[in-house]
């Protein structure tokens, strides 16, 4: 269904593309798009919309994990013609809007993928700099955030941090330890992270255990694995979320996805909207629903 919906909308922009070629379309629709009344129709509509899905999303059975590949900030900023850095930081901005849309609909355990090992020894070191200084405030913003502590929202970052600055590693104790005392929801940002790489890691703890005598050959199970992976300390996602178009997992929780629903969508995550976010959520209802689980 996602895909043939994607093809749809591709065929829909292509034949918009078309139309507007001709100056009959092209003069009204582009009046339209600068006028400040259809920008507010559109805005009120999608929060009525939104309102709407809210209200219908917890008469059902909401997921209690959902993890979000937040791809798109480099891509939102080309569209829009705005330097790569905006971009980014737009979708540190984004990310704050989703929380808060997470924890009023009361989902305990909300993780996202902010960096990848891949990103580390790909990206410029230029754009790493300003994607650590984001880090940094991010996390700072969080520690101090009155509704972090007013909802106890617990703080945690995973993946192999000894890859990171000195600043972005004190930035996220800081975080950790302003919320370490909190219980009612966890949220779990991925940095330097990587699926295949926290596989390895877990799979080392374990041979170095039997190595030790601590645990026989024969004891070795998913359990023993699932124990030692980053996020031991968490249930496996039950809804898997991508921005941007892009239908692949990306080496993102490899293991804990293994009977997860995962949601696609077009939308670069900068301009990811709540109604998105719904959209979501009633695809992984009816999911549910269908399959009877």
């Amino acid at each position: 269904m996602g895909r043939r919906r994607s093809a749809l909308g591709v065929r829909l922009d292509s034949l918009a593309k078309w139309m507007l070629r001709f100056r009959i379309v092209s003069v009204p629709a582009r009046i339209i798009a600068n006028s400040s009344y259809a920008w507010s129709f559109v805005s009120r509509t999608d929060r009525i919309r939104a309102n709407r899905l809210g209200s219908r999303l917890k008469e059902g059975g909401l997921p209690q994990h959902v993890s979000i590949i937040m791809d798109g900030n480099r891509r939102f900023a080309w569209n829009s013609q705005l330097d790569r850095n905006i971009g980014h930081n737009q979708g540190k901005e984004k990310l704050k809007e989703v929380m808060n849309w997470i924890l009023d609909l009361e989902i305990p355990y909300f993780t996202v993928y902010a960096l990848s090992t891949e990103n580390i020894n790909e990206r410029s070191e230029e754009e790493l700099e300003a994607l650590y200084d984001l880090y940094v405030s991010g996390l700072t913003e969080i520690s101090e955030d009155p509704k972090i502590h007013s909802r106890r929202v617990k703080v945690q970052a995973v993946g192999r941090l000894e890859m990171l600055p000195d600043r972005v590693r004190e930035s996220i104790r800081i975080a950790e330890d302003a919320t370490s005392e909190y219980s009612d929801f966890l949220f779990t940002v991925c940095l330097a992270y990587g699926g295949r790489e926290e596989i390895v890691d877990a799979v080392r703890e374990v041979a170095a255990a039997h190595a030790e005598g601590e645990i026989s050959l024969e004891s070795i199970d998913t359990g023993q694995i699932s124990s030692r992976l980053y996020t031991s300390n968490l249930p496996d996602p039950d809804l898997v979320i991508r921005t941007s178009g892009e239908e692949r997992i990306s080496n993102f929780l490899l293991w804990q996805i293994a009977y997860s629903e995962l949601h696609f969508t077009d939308v670069h995550w900068p301009s990811f909207t709540k109604s998105d976010l719904y959209e979501a959520l009633e695809s992984f209802q009816k999911r549910r629903r269908k399959y009877g689980k």
